[in-house]
C-alpha cells in the first residue's frame, strides 16, 4: 500500500476549516474525482476526519497553529494485483488408444523438465501516487480560498454620513 501526504498551515480559524471539511458532501466533492465515492467513517470534533473509498482510505488532521490552522492530509492508496496472464498453450489432446504390441514396442519418450515457477505479479497501485498527492494538494488549495469577506459591505454603495 502506498501512502501519500500533504500539509499546510491555513490562515483560517479552526472552526471555519472544520465546518468546510466535516461536511461529507464537501469533502466528497473535493476528493471524488480521484478517489471515487468517499465515505466518512469517523469524526473527532475539530480534530480529525477519517474517510474511505474503494480505492483508498485517509485522514484529515486539524490543529490550531498561531494565526491559523495546521491541516495534515494523508491517504493510503489500495493496491490491485493484475490478473494472471492467460495460458497460451491449450490443454493437450488425449493420445489415441493403441494396441498392445504398439504400446510394448514404442520408445520411451524423454520427459520434458517442468516449467520454472514464475514470480508472483507485483501489485500495482490503483491510483498513481503523483495523482493521489495532487488531489490532496488540490483539496488544501480549495480549502485555503476565503469563502467570505469579513470587512466588506454592500459593494458599490458608499456609506451616508449624516
Amino acid at each position: 500500500m502506498g501512502a501519500v501526504a500533504a500539509h499546510r498551515t491555513l490562515v483560517k480559524s479552526l472552526p471555519e476549516v472544520w465546518s468546510q471539511l466535516s461536511e461529507t458532501g464537501q469533502l466528497a466533492q473535493l476528493l471524488q474525482a480521484t478517489y471515487g465515492e468517499i465515505r466518512v467513517t469517523r469524526l473527532v470534533d475539530e480534530a480529525s476526519i477519517d474517510w474511505e473509498s474503494d480505492l483508498a482510505q485517509g485522514r484529515v488532521e486539524l490543529e490550531p497553529s498561531g494565526f491559523g490552522t495546521r491541516v495534515r492530509l494523508t491517504a493510503i492508496v489500495a493496491e490491485t494485483v493484475p490478473a494472471p496472464p492467460a495460458r497460451l498453450d491449450p490443454e493437450p489432446a488425449p493420445a489415441p488408444r493403441r494396441g498392445l504390441l504398439a504400446r510394448l514396442l514404442r520408445r520411451r519418450a524423454v520427459a520434458a523438465p517442468p516449467p520454472a515457477p514464475t514470480a508472483p505479479p507485483q501489485p500495482v497501485p490503483a491510483i498513481a501516487p503523483e495523482r493521489a498527492e495532487q488531489a490532496l494538494v488540490g483539496l488544501l488549495d480549495d480549502v485555503s480560498v476565503p469563502r467570505h469577506r469579513p470587512f466588506s459591505r454592500d459593494a458599490g454603495v458608499s456609506p451616508q454620513i449624516a
